[in-house]
């Protein structure tokens, strides 16, 4: 079952690490004048690191500990992170031509966010932490 007590742990993490890394991300971008690849990638090295800990022995109860683990989530963080935010640029440009970059980019980011968290947790439920 997809949608269980996990799934709600899972979110709760995700809740956490998306105030943190989107205040990051969006500060980057429209505050500081970083990039979106940047500003977007400032989000999950963050969030990365805290998602980790947190969903491994809260979220998904696992103690044992291996280095194929740390590789294999970040390498999951990595592609989920690529798909999400490739697909929402690409998506976001297309359908909002009359807008500014700016108004692009940050509802990319958004829809970028929505798409990693889903990715993110079929990759850590069914094949990091997999029991």
């Amino acid at each position: 079952m997809i949608f269980d007590k996990i799934f709600l742990k899972f979110i709760s993490v995700g809740v956490i690490n998306t105030i943190v890394g989107s205040g990051i991300m969006f500060i980057s971008y429209n505050f500081i004048g970083m990039g979106y690849w940047f500003s977007s990638a400032a989000n999950y090295i963050v969030g990365s690191v805290l998602s980790f800990f947190l969903n491994k022995y809260w979220t998904f109860n696992v103690r044992k500990f291996s280095l194929f683990m740390v590789f294999a989530f970040a390498f999951n963080i990595i592609v989920c992170y690529l798909i999400a935010y490739k697909v929402a640029r690409i998506l976001a440009h297309s359908l909002l031509l009359s807008q500014t970059l700016q108004f692009q980019d940050n509802v990319a980011m958004v829809v970028g966010v929505c798409l990693f968290t889903g990715l993110n947790y079929l990759g850590q439920r069914f094949i990091i932490f997999k029991k």
